[in-house]
């Protein structure tokens, strides 16, 4: 059976007035992020509750306005597995809003499942296997193959079912109420964007710990980094790995050398070793009032005494009502959360209720519990 494709407007409008009248559609998006420096959606699988599945090309039709009601439409349901990708990047790319949602693998967490891929998850529901042969694949590339519009359909040819055995047993667990909420939080994700700034260097795992000489160091060869990526249109971790560069700012007394050592692996880069030098050198000699500071940041204050206290007694109580309710301690309270309340130390429901991301169902459900370890 050939694969319906819409790389037209008029097509595009013909499909929507088809989906209107859908209780539910499945949504599932391809991108191109391993392979561009600025990633960009390329390709929308859609299939309708009792209807057929499409492939929508944003590359031969970049402007997708017509399905934006659809989108937004309360009385559709929206179907997607790991959704928060799917999501930002749809508000990004093509200015979407979102409403009424059902996200497979939220519900799973929430679930207390440990396997949580869509592969793995129509496995253990449904009884089926996915090919997940393409999933690294240059999803910008056209034409695609056979192989690869068969993959991109089977992400939401079961989206249905799972959903609706999901929906069950989060109704058995007495979890509907949570899912709700985080179905809402999940609509209101704000567009992705990608940050570009100076101090971007921090999102290098093991940047915090190194002293604030050597973080001007990954500075500037993080700079560097990000303006070959953009002048090559690849992902940085492709120009060099995040890995190099944190060796390279921990060396005492690096030469040349030990960048060309560094950069061994990475053949095309090894020809600008002597510009990666300069630019360490830079970071070594940069005045002491110029360098990175710390804990100056708005979004991580300094944390007092008592807050610390709260942090140690919040991630106790967590880690025990992980335990008891067979949770990842993650869906229990994320850490950004749990920073928030030691913050805050609310005294009492109302203001434990106010705390950005707490959701109502913690309140709910543990809400004494958490004013007594906060208290």
């Amino acid at each position: 059976m050939a694969v319906r494709w819409i790389r037209t407007k008029a097509e595009l409008v013909v499909l929507v007035e088809e989906l209107v009248a859908c209780r539910a559609v499945g949504i599932d998006t391809e991108g191109d992020s391993l392979h561009h420096y600025t990633d960009k959606i390329c390709l929308i699988q859609l299939k309708a509750l009792d209807g057929g599945s499409c492939l929508i090309d944003p590359i031969a039709l970049p402007d997708l306005s017509p399905l934006a009601p659809l989108m937004a439409n309360a009385k559709i349901l929206k179907v997607v597995h790991g959704g928060d990708n799917d999501v930002t990047a749809m508000r990004r790319d093509f200015g979407f809003s979102f409403r009424t949602m059902f996200d497979t693998s939220i519900a799973a967490r929430l679930l207390g499942d440990t396997e949580l891929g869509l592969q793995a998850l129509v496995r253990n529901e449904l009884g089926i296997e996915l090919s997940k042969g393409s999933q690294k694949d240059d999803w910008s590339k056209r034409p695609l193959t056979p192989k690869q519009e068969a993959y991109a359909l089977a992400d939401v040819e079961h989206l249905f079912a799972l959903a609706t055995n999901l929906t069950m047993r989060l109704a058995e667990a007495g979890r509907t109420e949570w899912a709700r909420e985080e179905f809402e939080a999940l609509a209101s994700l704000p567009p992705a964007e990608k940050k570009r700034g100076p101090e971007d260097f921090r999102r290098i795992k093991g940047s915090a710990k190194l002293s604030r000489r050597q973080q001007a160091v990954l500075r500037e060869i993080y700079q560097w980094r990000e303006q070959r990526a953009a002048a090559a249109d690849r992902p940085p971790f492709k120009i060099v790995g995040p890995e190099v560069l944190l060796a390279l700012a921990e060396i005492e007394a690096p030469t040349i050398e030990d960048v060309e050592d560094a950069f061994a692996s990475y053949p095309r880069q090894a020809r600008e070793a002597d510009v990666v030098f300069d630019a360490i050198v830079r970071g070594l000699e940069l005045p002491e009032a110029d360098l990175p500071r710390r804990g100056s940041s708005p979004s991580h204050p300094p944390l007092s005494a008592a807050a610390r206290k709260r942090t140690e007694a919040l991630r106790s109580w967590r880690t025990a009502q992980a335990a008891l309710s067979k949770l990842d301690p993650s869906i229990v309270m994320s850490q950004r959360v749990l920073d928030r309340l030691a913050l805050a130390g609310p005294q009492s429901l109302a203001e434990l209720a106010a705390v950005e991301g707490i959701r109502g169902w913690r309140v709910t459900e543990w809400g004494p519990a958490l004013l007594a370890a906060c208290a």
